[in-house]
């Protein structure tokens, strides 16, 4: 396995305030613009969601893999990431504060503490949250729900899907 790696992206505007962005790993394209907010079009990612999903992202890859290392096993787990962001007269717009809530989901009550530890390690330790000098609110949530049977949903998933 390398100790270094390079990652390119490339992005190029194409019309008015929406753009395209693509890398070579991937045969799809992204299309973004900038946010509704700033005067760009509704229904494409923009700048700041991409940054955002790059976090829930690294997260979670990260989240697994320190999962995996301890061979500890889990339901689910979904990463809500909110960005605060607030446009100054001098210096445009920035981010204020960016809030990760990692939702993991266990089987047993025996498994929220190890799992709490688990989703501060990755926190610890994930690369896109570490290399982001925003302020970063941290609020993990541990809850214990049946393992799902495949063609059935869980609670959580009923819940989210009117079920």
């Amino acid at each position: 396995m390398a100790s270094e790696y390079t990652f390119r992206v490339s992005a190029w505007w194409t019309s008015g305030r929406t753009g395209l962005a693509k890398c070579e790993s991937s045969p799809n394209t992204i299309h973004f613009s900038e946010a509704a907010e700033l005067g760009g079009l509704q229904g494409r990612w923009t700048p700041e969601q991409l940054l955002l999903c790059s976090l829930a992202g690294s997260f979670t890859t990260t989240f697994h893999e320190v999962a995996r290392a301890v061979k500890f096993e889990f339901t689910d787990l979904e990463v809500e990431i909110e960005g605060s962001v607030r446009r100054s007269r001098n210096a445009g717009c920035n981010f204020t504060e960016i809030l990760i809530r990692p939702r993991l989901t266990v089987q047993s009550e025996e498994q929220r503490e190890a799992g709490m530890a688990l989703l501060r390690r990755a926190k610890s330790i994930c690369l896109i949250s570490r290399v982001i000098t925003t302020p970063q609110t941290f609020e993990p949530w541990v809850e214990t729900g049946k393992v799902p049977i495949e063609g059935w949903a869980t609670d959580s998933e009923a819940a989210k899907v009117g079920v």
